[in-house]
């Protein structure tokens, strides 16, 4: 699933071919990835706007349109945007730019979202803090756990708690801050903390630079791969072992979602 280094990296590579451009056609082939409006009403309202910016929020991009609207994308578990790529499978929309260049949403599993919007004002008020901006701080995130007894994991999952952390970068997070994914998060301490929230900037500010990670479906609008995915030390880590101390690294399942650490370094205290 893309997550926010994944979502970042498609707006910075897409922003040079859309933004300034005029999208003069559209088309839908999956009518059920459009919430709103009407598709119809989608197609007709998009076709001739210009591309003013282009901005994420989470795991939400927002296509800034000359109407003053915003085309809204969520990839889902599986979609990618795509410029000009060599075959049209999967494509479940495209949109035609005034550049001669076509902007592909491919998703294999029909799980994407679009719609028009007026503003970014639905999509923020259902988001937590951005845990990349500045404004996250230690004593931010402090206040988040201290509220909650559930586990430490799906918590940092819950995009109305914190915004655009997956469970790859969650599993990641915790392992370099040494935390058992299933600690409740309201019992870790000032020290245990500061260690999560260093490690779950490092862990996504590294993710962005290597261009996301290429473990399933992530496919970056060139069509390359990222490599955000070879830095995983405990993440998908089935039959390897710990870098730290060489310990099995175990997958266990928390809150339903399949979740890897090391049993010695990140102990239950």
């Amino acid at each position: 699933m893309p997550e926010l280094p994944e979502v970042e990296t498609i707006k910075t590579e897409l922003m040079p071919h859309v933004v300034g451009r005029t999208i003069t056609g559209a088309a839908v082939y999956w009518d059920k990835m459009v919430k709103e409006p009407s598709l119809a009403e989608f197609c007709r309202r998009v076709t001739g706007q210009k591309i003013i910016d282009l901005t994420r929020l989470g795991k939400y991009l927002f296509f800034h349109l000359g109407s003053g609207e915003k085309l809204v994308m969520h990839m889902k578990m599986t979609g990618s945007l795509l410029i000009n790529p060599p075959d049209a499978r999967f494509a479940r929309a495209v949109f035609q730019l005034d550049s001669g260049a076509a902007l592909h949403f491919r998703d294999p599993r029909k799980f994407g979202k679009m719609w028009l919007a007026a503003d970014e004002s639905a999509v923020a008020q259902k988001l937590g803090p951005e845990p990349i901006d500045e404004d996250f701080t230690v004593k931010t995130l402090a206040a988040i756990l201290s509220k909650r007894k559930a586990p430490v994991k799906p918590v940092l999952l819950d995009q109305a708690i914190i915004a655009g952390i997956g469970n790859m970068y969650a599993d990641e997070s915790l392992y370099e801050a040494k935390i058992h994914p299933e600690r409740p998060a309201s019992s870790l301490n000032g020290e245990e903390v500061k260690r999560l929230h260093r490690a779950i900037r490092r862990v996504l500010r590294a993710a962005i630079k290597n261009k996301g990670a290429s473990v399933r479906n992530y496919i970056r609008p060139d069509g390359d791969i990222g490599s955000a995915h070879d830095e995983f030390r405990v993440a998908h880590g089935t039959g390897k072992n710990c870098p730290r101390c060489g310990t099995a690294i175990k997958r266990i399942v928390v809150r339903g979602r399949g979740t890897y650490f090391c049993p010695e370094c990140q102990r239950v205290k």
